[in-house]
């Protein structure tokens, strides 16, 4: 495992303070905020840990409040919402200075037998063909080399491929609202079901939003040309999975409009399987000009 992969794991490893209430820190995302990424990660975590082993999480849904400080601990509130004979609900409020910056509802399931069938994979090339990231970002020229560097820093646990030019690589001209990105962990992980689900939601926050740039020509928050934030996030999380084995992130945006976007996403596993829906919208504008 790389000391990077530990360390996220370490960040996502809450302190519990009471039954029902944790503690957790934060790091600095690419942008100065907490990532919401990491937040969403945590309050899984939260609710995961106040329900029987035999409960999966199969879906949550959240929204992003306030922009979250990275130099302050967050608190992670979990309210006991539902405990059904196959059903398990959470509630969690992540609190920082006082107030809720982030707010999540969390349902985990007993495993089921049931009606089967799924959207097929769609076409993508090998992800041991794609340049790694570090590659990638490094023969970027017209990007600040700072700016470079903070964004290998914050994906330094993830190995995370890009299958044509991110926003920020090729932009200008408007093209396809649609992206695919494999990603993993840089290392193996332990075979607890709510870890992968875990880290999967941490990647999940990380690119959703570039197809919605994309139609726009944009190159996002790298280059500038574009301020913004996640408003609301929601996942299924249909098979089970593996973080630590590549997994396909198959993106695209069908709608931007008052100040928003909204980005729609399916997770394949590589020999096809359909493991997780994701749906966010986010705050995304051009810049105010002075």
């Amino acid at each position: 495992m790389s000391q990077a992969l530990q360390d996220l794991l370490d960040l996502l490893d809450l302190e519990q303070i009471e039954e029902t209430i944790f503690r957790g820190r934060s790091r600095p995302a690419i942008v100065p905020r907490v990532f919401g990424g990491q937040v969403a990660a945590q309050a899984l975590v939260a609710a995961g840990r106040t329900v029987p082993e035999d409960r999966l999480a199969h879906s949550l849904h959240a929204y992003f409040l306030r922009t979250g400080d990275p130099g302050a601990p967050i608190v992670y509130t979990v309210e006991p919402m539902n405990d059904g004979r196959s059903f398990t609900t959470r509630r969690v409020v992540a609190v920082q200075h006082g107030k809720p910056i982030f707010a999540l509802s969390a349902s985990f399931q007993r495993h089921e037998d049931g009606f089967d069938h799924q959207a097929p994979m769609p076409a993508a090339p090998d992800p041991a063909t794609l340049p790694t990231s570090q590659d990638r970002l490094r023969g970027y020229d017209h990007l600040d080399p700072a700016v470079v560097e903070r964004f290998l820093e914050a994906r330094e646990a993830i190995d995370l491929r890009y299958v044509d030019e991110p926003p920020y690589g090729k932009y200008g001209e408007p093209r396809d609202p649609h992206s695919q990105v494999w990603f993993r962990t840089n290392g193996k992980l332990a075979d607890d079901p709510l870890l992968h689900v875990v880290l999967a939601t941490y990647v999940s926050d990380m690119t959703l939003l570039d197809s919605v740039l994309l139609a726009h020509g944009r190159g996002g928050w790298a280059t500038g040309d574009v301020v913004g934030a996640s408003l609301d996030h929601a996942m299924w999380f249909h098979r089970p999975f593996r973080a630590d084995e590549w997994l396909l992130y198959d993106q695209e945006s069908p709608s931007a409009a008052a100040g928003r976007g909204l980005g729609q996403a399916r997770i394949y596993t590589q020999d096809g399987r359909l493991a997780i829906s994701v749906i966010q919208e986010g705050v995304v504008r051009a810049p105010r000009q002075h």
